[in-house]
């Protein structure tokens, strides 16, 4: 005897609903979520987001972001028991105090021989970071406001220590901005310990204000409050794109510079998603999308596209080799010998 049509019809649904659960859950075995700790700015994150879920879409990206000493410091609260799979956006100088804490896995991602030789872990052949895009520390000036105080204009940082400057110069914090600090590890690896201290000394005579960010120095230079501000080259292009005046000076003995990086972290519960993160973070279509923020590029491939009035010839002034490492581990020690010599001039943190 047949089945009924009622009876074969809810046959069909059970064995369709079984087949729709079972398929379900593959799916859900199938997409990984990967945590991703970063300090990337907010604006980033989708983009970079949305990059990566088009070219995997079976690994979903968890972001946990905070500020760059923050995110450090949970990442080193967590080494007995990680949390992150892969950072994706730290500072190189940040990102060795993790590394020197045995907490990065060695893994040398895909493309890994196109990364330029000052952007990756050459201690042996399987590195445990690799470099993103950087950016470096410039003179903002103000021609008008120099032209007042009769000021020349400075091609050098030791032009700086001239007696005509004396009150015209703002420059950020280094315990209060990443620039800052950076600035002043370029000036400790270019002049040496003792020649970058005395350096620091005598332009702290001229110095009138040590401000929390490097982009507030070079706004303070474009209200014309001071002639000469240490920032960053881009807080200089952007703010004379929008025409105040403002010229972008690369001081002829060097830079110093700070890089973004990518890691795998050691114990990582998504190893392999981590590892596919690392590897797209490392490709050519992610230094392409690092353009859209920085001018200095980690791949020897992609062609930097520089924004408008942008210098050229930045890349070839980068102090090289930068010690990130021995800069991680000295940070704490140079702020406090930072701090006791030239803090009474710090403006509020607000």
């Amino acid at each position: 005897m047949g089945l009924s049509k009622a009876t074969a019809g809810q046959m069909l649904c059970g064995a369709v609903c079984v087949a729709a659960l079972v398929l379900g859950a593959g799916l859900a075995r199938a997409a990984t979520t990967v945590t991703v700790y970063t300090a990337l700015q907010p604006e980033q994150l989708p983009v970079y987001q949305q990059a990566f879920e088009a070219a995997h879409p079976k690994i979903k990206i968890e972001w946990v972001r905070d500020t760059e000493a923050a995110i450090t410091a949970r990442l080193i609260a967590e080494k007995d028991d990680p949390q992150a799979d892969v950072i994706w956006g730290l500072e190189a100088s940040y990102l060795m105090q993790v590394d020197s804490n045995d907490q990065l896995e060695h893994y040398r991602p895909s493309g890994f021989e196109l990364i330029k030789d000052e952007f990756k872990d050459r201690r042996t052949g399987w590195p445990t970071w690799v470099g993103m895009d950087a950016w470096a520390s410039a003179i903002c000036f103000n021609p008008d406001a120099a032209a007042k105080h009769n000021i020349p204009r400075p091609e050098s940082w030791k032009d700086l220590l001239n007696a005509a400057y004396k009150g015209q110069i703002v420059m950020p914090n280094p315990g209060a901005s990443d620039t800052g600090f950076m600035t002043v590890g370029g000036w400790l690896q270019t002049f040496g310990d003792t020649g970058a201290w005395d350096f620091m000394d005598l332009l702290h005579e001229n110095v009138g204000s040590y401000l929390p960010s490097g982009a507030k120095a070079c706004a303070a230079v474009a209200t014309g409050d001071y002639a000469v501000g240490i920032s960053f080259p881009y807080a200089g292009v952007k703010l004379a794109a929008n025409g105040s005046p403002v010229e972008v000076i690369l001081p002829k003995e060097g830079l110093g510079w700070e890089m973004e990086a990518t890691a795998v972290m050691k114990g990582a519960k998504h190893l392999e998603a981590a590892q596919v993160v690392a590897d797209f973070s490392a490709s050519a279509a992610a230094n392409a999308m690092y353009n859209g923020y920085y001018q200095i590029l980690a791949r020897r491939d992609v062609a930097v596209t520089l924004p408008d009035n942008y210098l050229g010839g930045e890349e070839e002034l980068l102090v090289i080799p930068n010690d990130f490492a021995a800069e991680a581990l000295k940070r704490q020690a140079i702020l406090k010998e930072w701090e006791k010599r030239y803090g009474g001039k710090n403006a509020p943190k607000s």
